[in-house]
């Protein structure tokens, strides 16, 4: 069996993004990344949605070559490149032919998701891992099928923002905590309880 770990980051207030949808309000650092990578590194598929998807698929397969970016985004963004990736969306688009994702990009349809989630985690093979996503992961929760719940919590509000939960998360139990040297952020895993029937 393999588990389906949503990793994510949060302002203290629990926002997923700042005020007027801006992202970058969050406090994505070196620990946020290496964790990324740790992640993505022990991952067989990443699951995305379709505004991750489209923001993504133009954002990650650059950085694999960027001189100027960090060491710890290069080798994710190589990985992210390699492994296979399925997208959750009613309209996406494939990749193109001569893009990086184009052999390794599977989409279903939000109707077909449920089924082909929970035919993959019957599968033997490295952890499923979405990143952001926030809309489908909370709605994959409410389907039980999200194993366990990564958050990277920064150590400020942000005093207004997108909630990162919505009013019916399935309960959280906690599995224990990370500090970093060299953050204010922290991490803590939760196992995510499974709907009864």
């Amino acid at each position: 069996m393999r588990k389906l770990i949503v990793v994510n980051i949060m302002s203290l207030d629990g926002c997923y993004e700042g005020p007027g949808g801006n992202v970058m309000a969050m406090p994505m650092d070196a620990a946020f990344d290496r964790y990324n990578l740790e992640r993505i590194s022990t991952a067989g598929t990443v699951v995305l949605g379709g505004n991750s998807y489209a923001l993504f698929q133009g954002f990650w397969p650059n950085v694999a070559q960027d001189a100027s970016a960090s060491a710890t985004n290069q080798e994710f963004a190589k990985r992210y490149n390699a492994i296979d990736k399925l997208v959750v969306a009613d309209h996406a688009e494939p990749p193109s032919a001569d893009h990086p994702w184009a052999t390794n990009t599977t989409i279903v349809a939000q109707a077909g998701a449920y089924a082909t989630l929970r035919a993959l985690k019957r599968e033997n093979g490295g952890d499923i891992v979405v990143f952001a996503s926030r809309v489908l992961w909370n709605d994959l929760a409410a389907h039980g099928l999200i194993d366990e719940l990564h958050l990277m919590i920064g150590a400020t509000p942000l005093g207004a923002g997108t909630p990162l939960f919505p009013a019916n998360l399935p309960s959280l139990h906690p599995i224990d905590t990370r500090t970093f040297d060299d953050s204010d952020n922290f991490l803590v895993r939760y196992r995510v309880a499974q709907p009864t029937a």
